[in-house]
Parts: structure tokens; C-alpha cells; sequence
């Protein structure tokens, strides 16, 4: 290709802008990363405060709200999942669903009749509105609960349906509730392998934000922006929210949990993001997948962007303390500089390319040369690129801290890869907000396609079976440690109680289906349809110990004598071309039920 002076002259005078912005947007981050390294290696206040106890102090009465459109594949999971794994009594999960959304209303209601503290709050209009709009109604119909029931909830604790809600997120909560109106649990994507660039990029700035940017943000007297999810919110905080504004949650907004943070926050309430704490390896935080396909991600992010930086500059200007200014210019900066960056990238693998050219031509770079007749373009490029060392190296440590050095080795590989979904999202939420403000169309609330954690990747989420044995009152403490130490090596803990006739069979298999999220229960013959029972194949009802005994609709009802797996989950679907519903019963009552009917 040889010298190309013309397109090196354009390149030449479009370095100039974006180095001078790359030099101004990066002097606030300068200053955030020379303070969190001073602070992390230095002064050590990051460091986290050890958990509350999950048995001493206050335990207030929660409402987990749940506002959802089309959930209806992972809703039940998530609800059957999160009920099994929280330690805590004295909550309720309002469910809010809207009437022309038939499938995920009849999915909370099949898990509601199993678990009483489970309520569908039907939103009264046809959806989706907004987020904002569904926990409006969610909230209403806690309000009319409280008062046919005579309870009194609290707090109000905010997630998602594909959460996974940590199991002692409502001690931390509840405990933090004594200090702060405003409480925000870490939250962080679960890893996925490392080639899933899209998922991973979320993974790094979850990290980065988690263990750098909210604690400094907090530090330094900024407002708390909700994430969302896992966040609690006193009585007192609601009701000066809606004395203030008339509404809890802003219908219009696309990103209420943002507004509501400044909301409380302007309002002198306190607020507080906990910090994030090991335990067993493994993070105390909220956690869930995020989306893993590139057009999911941008529309995520272009509603983000809509609702934190335009939709916040449209109703909050800049009119507020300094200190708070700071934070609107570093959630707005964004606007421009996810534009800018890929003009940026496209000029570095300009330069690069050609760099490269000249070496294997063993003719000179012409670039260069040229870059070099410019010496304040040379020291404007040296300040825009020599910050960016420490920030990828931030980046890799925070990734690092959670997921492991050889995931946050790749944090730079991924940087790139963002700075691509960034601008996509950047760009496409500008031309919808430009449509919107000319009148040509509506924001509405854009819907996230969600995956739910298999049931072996749940594992890894749920309680402990001993823990759950001396909650529910099944064994003494005193009992359990005895036996332990007497159970021979590799012995599953509930077939040795069986055996050792401290447990009954039922016991047993009670905690199991509360542990895993599953039905329970004995059947007799005349509960299982005869001719249903023989259209699986007999192999497979033998091999896998399971049977058929109910359909409603396109939904099969198995009973099994295991925990069913990934596997047999899979098999059944794909045999049936149904959805599976499984139920828990002992093996005896299973091979009675055999007998009987096969």
C-alpha cells in the first residue's frame, strides 16, 4: 500500500480532538484509580466489615418485589430456586405480572398454591408499561395484603426474576435497615466460560464497579444508585418518596433503581452499598447471568444509557451540590465518549496496521514520521495512552479478585470488545430517545431475554442439607455432630439418618425437595393416570426411577425417586416434546406405584 499522505493528514487531525477528550474524560478516572490503590494497598478502609450474624439483631418483616413481563420460562425456577435457599422466616415475595401476560401469571400461581407466602400481584392495565409502572402495582397490592392480613412489612426488597437471591441476603439487609433507609447488596454475574466476550464484559464492570467505584462513590458523598436488585428500601424511605413525588418509582423512567438512589439521597435519607465479602471462596452477593448475545446486550445497555444519562439530564440537569455534578458527569461522560472511543480504536488499528506494513516492507512509516512533526500532538497521545496502563490494570485486578487470574487476564481483550457493544448501545439509544422527544414513538420497557442457572449450576447455590435438617427442627445440633463423626466415607449424610432411624423416610425427603426446589409427597394409585404412566419407555422408567402421573395442558407431571438432573430433565423433554414438572417421592412408594400400574 506504500505512504498514504492524505488519509494519514485526516487521521493526524481527528488524533487531536480525541486525545484532548481521551486526556479530559480520563482525569476523573485518574484521580478514582490513584485513590483506590492508595486506599486498597495503603490505607486497607475498603476492606470489608465481617457479615452480621444471621441469628442476633433485628429481624424486620420483608416484602420481595418482583416485577415481571414474560417470565414465564424461568419464573417458577427462580421462585422455587430462592424460597429453598434463603435463611430467613419472616419475608413474603409479591409477584407482579400483567393480565395480557396469561403464561407467567399462571406460573406464580401454581408455585403461590405450594407456598402460601408467595402472592401475584396483577398489574390492573395490559403491560409492558415500565419497570417503575409494575412495582407500583406490586406495591399497591402489598398495601391491600397488609390490610386484609393485619401484617406490617418493613422493607421492601427489589430483584429480578432470573436472581439468585444469596441466602443471607435478608440478614445483611435487615441488619443494615437499623442504620440506613437505603440498603444495596453487591451485585455480580456468575462467570461463564471465557470465550463468552459479551457476558464476560458485564463480569468485568461488575467487578470494577463493586470493588472500586460504589465504595468510592460512597466514600466520597455520592449518592448510592440502586442496581436494581438487591436492593432494600425502609417504609420510612417509601413514604418520603412518595410524599415528595407522588410515586414511589417513576413511571417514565426506563432506570428507576438509578432515580431512586439520587432520589433518596437529595432526600437526606441515609443510604449504603455494602461491601463485598467471602465466604468459602465464594462472593456474599446477589447474583445472576446477564445477557450473553450481543443484539440482548445492547438493547440492555441502550436502556441504561436511555434512563441514566438522558433520561437524567432531561429531568435532574446538573442543578445539584458539586459533589453530586462529579457523579453526573461521570455517568453521563459516556454519551460522547462511547462515540469517541471507536473513532479513537479505528485510528489506533489504522496506525497500527500500517506500522506493521512498514516493517514487512522495510520502508518507512509514514504515520510516524508525520505524528513526529507534530510534537504537542505526540505528548497530547503519550497523556491519553500512558493512564490507560493503571486502568487495564485495575481492571484485570478487580476481575481477578472474583473470578480468578486467568479470567482477569483477559479483562484487555474484552475492553475492546466493550468499547464495540458500548457504542452500538450509545448510538442506539440517542436515535430512540431522538425519536421519542420528536413525538414519532413511545420508551417503553424493553424486554431482557433471561437464562436461568441450570440445576446443576444451582447446586453450587443451595443450602447445606445438615443446615437445613437442624432449621426445620428435624435433628438436634447436639445429634447431627455425633453423627457425623460416626458416618462411614462417602456416605450421603440422609440415606445414613434413614438407616440410623433418626430421620423417617418422609423427613428426609421433605428437606431434599425444600432444598432443591421441588415438589413433595407421597401418591397413591388412584392420583396417577393409567394410560399416562406407560408413555415414557419402560427402560427409562426403570433405568431413571421415574413415572409419569398427571398433564395439564403442555405440562407433564413426573414423579422421581432422585433429584432429577440436567440430564434426565433433558431426556424427558426431548421424549415428550412437554414441558417437565417433577415431583419427589421415597423410592418404596415409586416401586409400589409400578407394580400397581405397569
Amino acid at each position: 500500500m506504500g505512504c498514504t499522505p492524505a488519509v494519514d493528514a485526516i487521521v493526524i487531525q481527528l488524533m487531536v480532538p480525541l486525545a484532548c477528550w481521551i486526556v479530559l474524560s480520563g482525569l476523573d478516572d485518574l484521580f478514582l484509580d490513584a485513590l483506590f490503590l492508595f486506599k486498597r494497598f495503603f490505607n486497607n478502609k475498603l476492606e470489608a466489615d465481617p457479615p452480621p450474624s444471621t441469628t442476633a439483631g433485628p429481624h424486620p418483616r420483608i416484602a420481595i418485589f418482583l416485577p415481571l413481563w414474560q417470565e414465564s420460562e424461568v419464573v417458577a425456577s427462580a421462585l422455587e430456586h430462592n424460597i429453598s435457599v434463603i435463611r430467613y422466616r419472616d419475608y413474603a415475595i409479591f409477584a407482579g405480572a400483567y393480565p395480557n401476560d396469561e403464561a407467567t401469571g399462571a406460573e406464580i400461581r401454581r408455585v403461590a398454591a405450594r407456598h402460601p407466602h408467595v402472592h401475584l400481584a396483577m398489574v390492573p392495565h395490559p403491560g409492558p408499561t415500565s419497570k417503575a409502572d409494575c412495582l407500583n402495582a406490586v406495591h399497591q397490592a402489598m398495601l391491600a395484603h397488609e390490610q386484609e392480613s393485619g401484617e406490617r412489612f418493613d422493607i421492601v426488597l427489589l430483584h429480578d426474576a432470573e436472581d439468585l437471591i444469596h441466602p443471607d441476603s435478608l440478614h445483611w439487609i435487615g441488619h443494615a435497615s437499623a442504620s440506613y433507609d437505603m440498603v444495596q447488596v453487591p451485585v455480580l454475574p456468575i462467570k461463564t466460560p471465557w470465550y463468552e466476550l459479551t457476558h464476560g464484559v458485564y463480569c468485568d464492570e461488575f467487578a470494577e464497579s463493586t470493588l472500586k467505584d460504589l465504595p468510592l462513590r460512597q466514600a466520597l458523598g455520592g449518592f448510592v444508585p440502586s442496581c436494581g436488585v438487591g436492593t432494600g428500601l425502609t417504609r420510612k424511605a417509601l413514604g418520603a418518596l412518595e410524599a415528595a413525588y407522588g410515586a414511589i418509582f417513576e413511571p417514565v423512567c426506563l432506570t428507576e433503581d438509578y432515580e431512586i438512589g439520587f432520589k433518596i439521597k437529595d432526600l437526606g435519607l441515609p443510604q449504603v452499598f455494602l461491601p463485598l465479602t467471602f465466604t468459602g471462596g465464594a462472593p456474599m452477593a446477589t447474583r445472576e447471568y446477564f445477557p450473553r448475545n450481543l443484539a440482548f446486550s445492547i438493547r440492555q445497555k441502550s436502556r441504561w444509557i436511555t434512563g441514566i444519562a438522558l433520561q437524567g439530564w432531561q429531568r435532574h440537569g446538573w442543578r445539584t451540590t458539586w459533589r453530586q455534578r462529579f457523579w453526573f458527569w461521570r455517568d453521563r461522560k459516556g454519551l460522547a465518549g462511547n462515540l469517541l472511543t471507536m473513532a479513537a480504536n479505528s485510528a489506533f488499528l489504522y496506525g497500527l496496521s500500517t506500522w506493521m506494513q512498514s516493517l514487512w516492507q522495510g520502508s518507512p512509516w509514514c504515520l510516524g514520521q508525520t505524528t513526529l512533526q507534530h510534537p504537542v500532538l505526540g505528548w497530547l497521545l503519550a497523556a491519553a495512552a500512558l493512564p490507560q496502563i493503571p486502568r487495564i490494570g485495575i481492571r484485570i485486578l478487580c476481575t481477578s479478585s472474583i473470578y480468578g487470574l486467568g479470567f482477569g487476564l483477559l479483562a484487555p481483550v474484552r475492553v475492546v470488545w466493550a468499547n464495540w457493544v458500548n457504542f452500538r448501545a450509545t448510538f442506539r439509544a440517542l436515535w430512540q430517545f431522538a425519536l421519542a422527544r420528536l413525538g414519532m414513538r413511545k420508551l417503553a420497557w424493553s424486554k431482557t431475554s433471561h437464562a436461568y442457572p441450570t440445576r446443576g449450576a444451582l447446586a453450587r447455590h443451595k443450602r447445606n442439607l445438615s443446615d437445613l435438617l437442624v432449621e426445620r427442627g428435624d435433628i438436634e445440633v447436639r445429634v447431627l455432630r455425633e453423627t457425623l463423626e460416626d458416618m462411614p466415607a462417602f456416605d450421603r449424610l440422609g440415606d445414613y439418618l434413614v438407616r440410623k432411624g433418626i430421620l423417617s423416610e418422609d423427613q428426609l425427603y421433605s428437606a431434599l425437595a425444600a432444598q432443591q426446589g421441588v415438589e413433595w409427597g407421597r401418591l397413591s394409585p388412584d392420583e396417577v393416570d393409567r394410560g399416562l404412566a406407560r408413555t415414557l419407555p419402560l427402560r427409562m422408567i426403570r433405568d431413571w426411577s421415574v413415572l409419569p402421573y398427571k398433564l395439564d395442558g403442555r405440562r407433564l407431571y413426573v414423579a422421581s425417586a432422585d433429584l432429577p438432573s440436567d440430564e434426565l430433565q433433558e431426556v424427558v423433554r426431548s421424549t415428550t416434546g412437554l414441558d417437565v414438572q417433577f415431583r419427589l417421592v421415597p423410592p418404596l412408594n415409586l416401586e409400589e406405584l409400578k407394580r400397581v400400574l405397569l
